[in-house]
């Protein structure tokens, strides 16, 4: 497959796949990976990628790509998707589309204006983006530096040989609707007990506001200070393994959530974790977005209840 230029990222464009590197904690190294991993998987399924092939998440669009000519006999073509938040596609002179495989010819640019909601975007390439796997992920992880580095101008990258899945060339794919306000279902705990039962109840009924104090770690919240209670006032907590989706709350009184590139452990107490599917919508969330928390249970497993 022919390579890819990379002409211009936007305020940040990294490589990324939906696995990340899983069970690697002990080692303090993070799973990273998509930060909208069902947006990563739709572009991947639109062009007849496997869903853990490496992509493009642009944040907050500007991204320019030239698909390059391939040697004699090579394609001619190349073929992608743009999913996430709704950036303007343009291929050379002309509109592209969101949520559906286009062609795109050799030598033709492809860019992406500012998404008119949303945070991040993605861009797959049938045969996906073949840098070289780190820990057995292809994501770049910001914080750790591990994987391919964060993308800059004229960086050039190669494609991989196209899979023999046919291209389903669907009219348009379902995509989850995004907005300025984002109601996230979160479980209770592993520190509830620290908060009052007033600090609890506010923390469900607020319409909290994304700071800018936001990137692909997390986001800090703005709103009412979440008491904690008066034998846990001012107490310090020793350092406990955190996940994507927790919710942790630091003297200030006011939540950071964690999502994809998060640190394996932190010191403060997590008042709730925001389910899994939950976090994918959570990484769209752009500063100035409100965000509201719905208490959901625990789902329990046959084999739990008979434990």
């Amino acid at each position: 497959m022919s390579p890819l230029t990379v002409t211009a990222t936007g305020p940040l464009t990294t490589v990324q796949d939906v696995v990340g590197r899983p069970g690697r904690a002990d080692l303090g190294v993070g799973v990273s990976g998509a930060a909208d991993r069902a947006a990563l998987r739709r572009a991947n399924r639109l062009v007849g990628n496997d869903e853990a092939a490496a992509g493009l998440e642009v944040t907050f669009g500007g991204l320019g790509l030239r698909f390059e000519a391939g040697s004699a006999g090579g394609p001619t073509t190349a073929v992608v998707a743009v999913t996430g938040a709704p950036a303007p596609v343009r291929i050379g002179d002309r509109p592209g589309d969101l949520h559906r495989a286009v062609v795109v010819p050799a030598g033709a640019e492809l860019r992406l204006g500012t998404p008119a909601c949303g945070l991040r975007t993605y861009v797959a390439v049938r045969g996906g983006i073949a840098v070289e796997p780190v820990l057995g992920s292809r994501a770049t992880d910001t914080v750790a530096g591990l994987g391919p580095p964060v993308l800059e101008a004229g960086v050039e990258l190669a494609v991989g040989e196209a899979p023999v899945t046919p291209v389903p060339w669907v009219d348009v794919a379902p995509e989850a609707g995004l907005g300025d306000e984002l109601t996230l279902g979160v479980v209770l705990g592993p520190r509830r007990d620290w908060f009052t039962d007033d600090a609890v109840a506010t923390f469900l009924r607020t319409a909290w506001t994304v700071t800018e104090d936001a990137n692909r770690v997390g986001f800090r919240l703005d709103g009412p200070e979440l008491a904690r209670t008066p034998e846990r006032d001012g107490a310090e907590l020793p350092s406990e393994g955190v996940i994507r989706g927790s919710v942790q709350v630091p003297p200030s009184g006011r939540p950071t959530v964690f999502l994809a590139d998060h640190p394996v452990t932190g010191g403060y107490p997590v008042i709730g974790v925001v389910t899994d599917a939950d976090t994918d919508r959570a990484g769209q969330l752009r500063p100035g977005a409100s965000v509201r928390f719905r208490r959901v249970a625990v789902p329990v497993t046959s084999e739990e209840f008979r434990s």
